[in-house]
């Protein structure tokens, strides 16, 4: 049986179908509306009647960012999108004859992975996404992690220096702070204020003011040192995490999603290194292995459909 996918983000939503093999057989992506709640539901069922026509769908799955509370129908917060207490999925059900679920889009992203992706051969796996903020997803024994209250696995948002950089949740010194995107840009900038290292980068900096993601991508596959430096920053930084991490959830396999995973190996490099470094008991258990997320750009969608048709064929027993 088909599923629907939807992957609500800042700036566009995607949508799918897709078969109980993870393959995509259609889909859609139109920008985000940014005419309140109201556009965006209406935006996400048109999205689902256009996919729906011509295929054999019963349910389908939104991945939205935020806090999902544990029966998966009310959006608890979302920073980027005007949702506060929403129930999303009821919105839905009243407008479209299908069954719907909601999840966060880590979450879904990470479940994908787990299916059909880099976590495939494993029973436990953690993901974290590193975007703009870090996302993150944890699989336990087969099962999505979700918490008591829906909201767990906001692994972005572990402290790693107590008193350190305020995060937009409104702590400090979370991991969002020194492993994700906007950090890694923050550090490639004050590599390239001091100069002496990576001049290219240094060069790219006096000419554009500052460094875009896309220069720091480009410098970084030159080999720019400077931008290879504030990459092997950024690792140790999610290394030192992964350890917390490993000491409490003991997975397989940790999986790096999101663009700044295209790095590959020169952001595993000093992710491992540093894992092993802050590890507790070092040497006397096996350690998990590091890869990079399979399923890139639609993994959100695939996410989104598969837990929707497993939550269909729960509720039918």
């Amino acid at each position: 049986m088909h599923a629907i996918g939807i992957d609500i983000g800042g700036t566009k939503i995607a949508g799918a179908v897709v078969s109980e093999t993870g393959e995509i057989i259609a889909e859609r992506r139109i920008v985000t509306p940014d005419g309140g709640p109201d556009s965006l539901v209406d935006a996400v069922v048109e999205m689902i009647e256009a996919l729906v026509d011509g295929h054999d769908v019963h349910a389908a799955g939104v991945a939205a960012p935020g806090f999902i509370d544990a029966t998966q129908s009310i959006v608890y917060y979302t920073p980027n999108i005007s949702w506060r207490q929403e129930p999303l999925r009821d919105r839905l059900r009243e407008r479209l004859d299908l069954e719907i679920t909601i999840d966060n889009d880590a979450n879904a992203a990470g479940w994908a992975e787990f299916r059909f992706g880099a976590g495939r051969d494993v029973s436990d796996m953690t993901m974290l996404t590193i975007g703009t903020g870090v996302g993150g997803a944890i699989v336990t024994e087969g099962r999505l992690f979700r918490g008591g209250f829906g909201a767990g696995a906001e692994l972005g948002h572990m402290r790693v220096v107590p008193g350190g950089l305020p995060c937009g949740c409104g702590s400090k010194g979370c991991i969002e702070q020194y492993g994700s995107g906007r950090a890694l840009l923050r550090m490639a900038n004050a590599i390239a204020d001091v100069g002496g290292i990576g001049l290219r980068m240094a060069a790219v900096r006096e000419e554009k003011g500052s460094l875009g993601g896309d220069d720091l991508s480009a410098l970084i596959v030159e080999g720019d040192p400077g931008a290879v430096q504030a990459l092997r920053e950024l690792g140790s930084w999610l290394g030192q995490a992964c350890a917390s991490l490993s000491a409490v959830l003991d997975p397989q396999l940790f999986v790096f999603g999101g663009g700044v995973a295209l790095a590959g190996d020169l952001l595993l490099d000093p992710i491992r290194e540093a894992y092993r470094g802050h590890l507790p008991a070092r040497g006397y258990h096996p350690e998990p292995e590091f890869k990079i997320a399979e399923l890139v750009n639609n993994a959100g969608v695939v996410g989104a459909a598969d837990l929707a048709r497993l939550h269909l064929g729960s509720s039918d027993r």
